[in-house]
């Protein structure tokens, strides 16, 4: 990520925030985190903040095209162009398949597919309006996860949600790739976080891997990172799996 701008939505915490921690540590130029959380947003800017390094937070609601479109605008203003955008923001919400109201629906809709789509808009406006370093006017990762490829119980809206982001990264590339814009996705199986602890999956992460554990998050936010910086000059619509052999694409 050396010397470039990154965006990261949903940075506040969990996999956004190791990425904003991880892309300070290979030389990015300046990071902004749009989250919902303005306080989560600021505190996952410290790294950056403490290596000199540009930081601009905003808090949005990123299921409106409008507030999507404000906070990235103030953001890119505050860098002065964005590189790479990182759409991490999402909810997974859990239900018996004959359980799930339309609500939830909507709310898995609203955040994980429509918000991501807001911000990749944002981001298209904004890249196509800058200079290309080389050929690259600028690359987004939406992160997907391995449930849009595999079933799992209770999940089924937050699955359809993440195989719908897949199609969109896809679509979107298609079009902008004329403009120099890379759009790819990473999709993640189950990681060892603290809450994966907490909840007691560990040992199911373990069994269901053929390596024998779960991936950890760093593991994860390489590949983020590979998709979104400068050493991807050629690979766009593609959806990269990182699931420790979990499934096979």
């Amino acid at each position: 990520m050396k010397d470039l701008t990154v965006v990261i939505v949903g940075g506040g915490a969990g996999l956004g925030a190791l990425l904003a921690e991880m892309a300070v540590a290979e030389g990015a130029a300046g990071i902004g985190i749009i989250d919902l959380n303005a306080e989560a947003a600021h505190a996952a800017l410290a790294p950056a903040r403490k290596a000199g390094v540009k930081a601009v937070a905003a808090a949005c609601d990123i299921r409106t095209a409008d507030a999507a479109h404000a906070a990235f605008a103030a953001v890119a203003a505050e860098l002065g162009r964005v590189d790479t955008l990182i759409n991490s923001a999402a909810i997974y919400p859990r239900k018996p398949i004959l359980e799930i109201l339309d609500a939830d629906w909507d709310a898995s809709n609203a955040i994980n597919v429509k918000g991501t789509y807001h911000m990749m808009v944002a981001a298209i406006r904004q890249m196509r309006a800058q200079e290309p370093i080389g050929h690259i006017r600028g690359r987004i990762v939406n992160i997907t996860s391995v449930d849009a490829f595999k079933a799992h119980p209770q999940n089924a809206h937050y699955a359809a949600t993440k195989a719908a982001v897949v199609s969109l990264t896809k679509s979107m590339a298609h079009e902008v790739a004329p403009d120099g814009i890379l759009v790819n996705s990473v999709a993640p199986a189950g990681m060892a976080t603290e809450r994966a602890r907490e909840l007691g999956f560990l040992s199911e992460l373990a069994k269901a891997s053929p390596l024998g554990r779960g991936g950890e998050p760093k593991e994860m936010a390489e590949w983020v990172l590979m998709a979104g910086g400068p050493r991807n000059t050629y690979m766009t619509g593609e959806n990269i799996i990182v699931s420790g052999g979990y499934i096979y694409a």
